[in-house]
C-alpha cells in the first residue's frame, strides 16, 4: 500500500460569483475532515459575506492582493505574503482592487459550509 496520494483532479467548487475553487484535499475530494487545502482565484471586485468560521484558516497570495475585514480591522494581503485567521473569528474576504487574486487557502479542520457560519 502507498504510503502517499497524488492528487491529479482537484474538486473545482461549483460558484455564481466568477470565483475559480479547486480543493486539492479536504471533504470535497479526499472525505479528510482534518484539513482542507484549495487553490484558488478570486476575480475583481469579487467578496463574501461577513463569517464566523468554526476552523483557522491560513491564507497564501501567489499573486494579487486581498482584504480582509477582521473584527473591525481593514488587511491587505500581496503577493508573496500570508496570514493565519484563529477560529471563531468574524472575517470578510475580498478582492476590491483591480487584478485577479491568486492564493493557497488551508483550513483546520477542513473547510464545510456547516462550520464556516456566513451572515445573510
Amino acid at each position: 500500500m502507498k504510503k502517499y496520494f497524488i492528487q491529479k483532479n482537484p474538486f473545482v467548487v461549483p460558484t455564481t460569483d466568477g470565483k475559480l475553487i479547486e480543493e486539492h484535499h479536504g471533504l470535497a475530494t479526499t472525505k479528510n475532515s482534518a484539513i482542507s487545502i484549495a487553490h484558488m482565484i478570486a476575480p475583481p471586485g469579487w467578496s463574501e459575506p461577513f463569517q464566523t468560521p468554526e476552523f483557522d484558516e491560513y491564507t497564501y497570495i501567489i499573486k494579487g492582493k486581498k482584504q480582509f475585514i477582521i473584527e473591525d480591522e481593514i488587511i491587505i494581503l500581496e503577493t508573496g505574503q500570508s496570514i493565519k485567521i484563529e477560529k471563531n473569528t468574524r472575517v470578510q474576504y475580498s478582492n476590491p482592487f483591480d487584478e485577479a487574486c491568486e492564493y493557497i487557502a488551508i483550513c483546520t479542520p477542513a473547510f464545510s459550509m456547516d462550520l464556516v457560519n456566513r451572515e445573510d
